[in-house]
């Protein structure tokens, strides 16, 4: 049996027992919030207020998480609506970015952490309490994001995380929920729990974070059909974008929002945007992972289509190379750095012609660019209808010696020796 190593807080902004009063929980309702809403009025001796943001949660009931909050002794329950927000203001820079990280998660988790941390923060202040608490490990990556986040916006601000502190496992915490008939969603049978907003699904536990097993995802993605299932017809999907974003989902203008939450469904509906992924995690653990992105993994490709499309070879060799530095530093906590900042500007530039129509053919779990329309477009079409540049065909000749004549010389050279 392995030896439990105990927890001892080093940093100045760990809270301690007996130093706050009132402390807001940022609660999801899942198994981790759910038990550590009770293990903090029991050790810290201190109210508690409940936290839940509206990121249009993709399966969660949030008028029920509040309730639930209340009932397990919260002395107050808020849900904030910040969907329009979070889209315009952090998933869009994720769209410009063609967000992503190691393949395809295109960073759900990651970015909704950045407005937590934001958010937490106003609302500790309004409702004037001295500390926050979160449910993340001590061997993941949201505990450097949040905290990291709620210190970037107010230094002084204490922060609790019991699952770092309380020395249980999983299973325990299960045990823990059963004792005290704390109603989870997690059980020792169904190990498996989820991170919800409208840009993804976060999906781990169980046989998802080994390696040697194959994800029985049947069991867990419940909300859309799976691939297998979806339907044997092909669906055509058009997206208009203004400067980068999707402003029209089908000729039907819509907020980016609105545009996410009903892709998610049209997309969910075809089995699209669920991706298995073996990463390395931010504290250098490697982990198993599976997520649910319908409208994310859509979107992200027409938009890198409509991107390449409008912009030349050179910008698009560089954009490919900032897009994954900043996969990397949204991944890595670092969403409030300046060099965010000047990324997110050079983006903003790239994406002043992204201006377009693309469509998109769904069909059984896969999503392919068919067609696009732009008027900045960078194609030459004078060989079919006589329209676009000249292209002089006297030209090409001269310019295949040229360009061909390193290559030549060092296999001349070659025979020499």
């Amino acid at each position: 049996m392995k030896t439990k190593t105990k927890y001892v807080k080093v940093a100045s902004y760990e809270a301690k027992i007996g130093e706050v009063k009132k402390v807001l929980l940022l609660y999801s309702g899942g198994l981790d919030t759910s038990v550590m809403l009770k293990w903090i009025q029991d050790n810290y001796k201190a109210k508690v207020i409940a936290l839940t943001l509206d990121l249009g949660q993709q399966h969660d009931d949030l008028e029920a998480v509040a309730k639930k909050a209340l009932k397990l002794g919260a002395v107050k329950a808020i849900t904030l609506d910040v969907k329009e927000e979070f889209a315009n203001e952090y998933i869009a820079k994720g769209i410009r970015a063609n967000a992503s990280y190691q393949w395809d998660y295109h960073l759900s988790c990651a970015i909704g952490r950045a407005i937590l941390g934001k958010k937490a923060v106003e609302i500790a202040k309004k409702e004037g309490v001295d500390c926050i608490a979160h449910g993340c490990t001590g061997k993941g990556n949201d505990q450097v994001r949040i905290e990291g986040y709620i210190l970037t916006h107010e230094p002084k601000m204490k922060i609790i995380a019991p699952v770092r502190e309380w020395n249980m496992d999983r299973n325990e915490e299960i045990k823990y929920a059963k004792k005290y008939h704390i109603p989870v969603p997690a059980s020792i049978d169904f190990p498996y729990s989820v991170d919800d907003n409208m840009w993804g699904m976060t999906w781990e536990g169980g046989e998802i974070e080994e390696p040697g097993l194959i994800s029985p995802i049947e069991k867990f993605l419940t909300t859309y059909t799976l691939a297998q299932n979806a339907p044997d017809k092909e669906e055509l999907v058009k997206l208009k974008f203004k400067n980068g974003i999707p402003v029209a989902l089908n000729n039907e203008k819509l907020s980016l929002a609105k545009l996410i939450v009903k892709l998610n469904k049209l997309a969910g509906k075809h089995g699209v945007g669920v991706v298995h992924v073996f990463e390395d995690r931010l504290v250098g653990l490697k982990n198993g992972g599976v997520w649910e992105q319908p409208a994310g993994h859509v979107i992200i490709e027409a938009h890198k289509a409509l991107e390449k499309y409008v912009s030349t070879r050179q910008l698009n060799e560089l954009k490919e190379t900032l897009d994954i530095k900043w996969g990397y530093l949204c991944y890595g906590a670092l969403w409030f750095d300046p060099v965010m900042g000047a990324i997110n500007a050079f983006n903003d530039f790239v994406n002043e012609k992204a201006t377009g129509e693309v469509t998109v053919k769904l069909f059984k779990g896969k999503v392919d660019v068919v067609a696009m329309k732009s008027p900045n477009g960078l194609d030459n079409t004078s060989f079919n209808v006589g329209e676009g540049y000249g292209f002089n065909v006297n030209a090409s000749p001269g310019f295949t010696e040229i360009y061909s004549l390193q290559m030549k010389l060092a296999n001349q050279k070659k025979g020499e020796k």
